[in-house]
C-alpha cells in the first residue's frame, strides 16, 4: 500500500520508557492487543473496539503510540492505516511484545 508514512523514530530512538508509558493507558494497551495480529488498521472506532470513545480521543492515543514508536502510521488519501512495529520492537527489545501480550492475555 503506498501513501505517506507519518513521522515515527527511528528504530535505535526507540526509548524503552516512552514505550512502556504509551502502553501505560487501558485504552491504548487495548490497541497494542488489537494490533498485535500484524494486521494494518484502519482508524473505524468499532472495528479497534473502541466505539465509546470521541474519534479525536482515538487519534490522540494513535498518535501516542505513532510517537512512541509502538505503531506506524500511513496516510492515503483521507485514510489513515496503523500497524504494529513488531519486527521493529522485537530487534529493539527482544521479547517485550511477546511478554507484554502474555500479560494481558494473562
Amino acid at each position: 500500500m503506498s501513501g505517506e508514512l507519518l513521522p515515527q523514530p527511528a528504530v535505535e530512538d526507540i526509548a524503552l520508557e516512552k514505550v512502556l508509558q504509551a502502553l501505560g493507558d487501558p485504552v491504548r494497551l487495548h490497541l497494542f492487543t488489537v494490533y498485535a495480529n500484524g494486521e494494518q488498521y484502519d482508524c473505524s472506532s468499532e472495528r479497534l473496539g473502541v466505539d465509546h470513545l470521541h474519534k479525536s480521543t482515538i487519534s490522540h492515543h494513535m498518535r501516542v503510540m505513532r510517537e512512541a514508536g509502538v505503531t506506524s502510521t500511513r496516510v492515503v488519501g483521507r485514510n489513515r492505516y496503523v500497524r504494529l512495529r513488531r519486527e521493529d520492537l522485537d530487534s529493539r527489545f527482544p521479547g517485550l511484545v511477546a511478554t507484554l501480550l502474555r500479560a494481558v492475555e494473562g
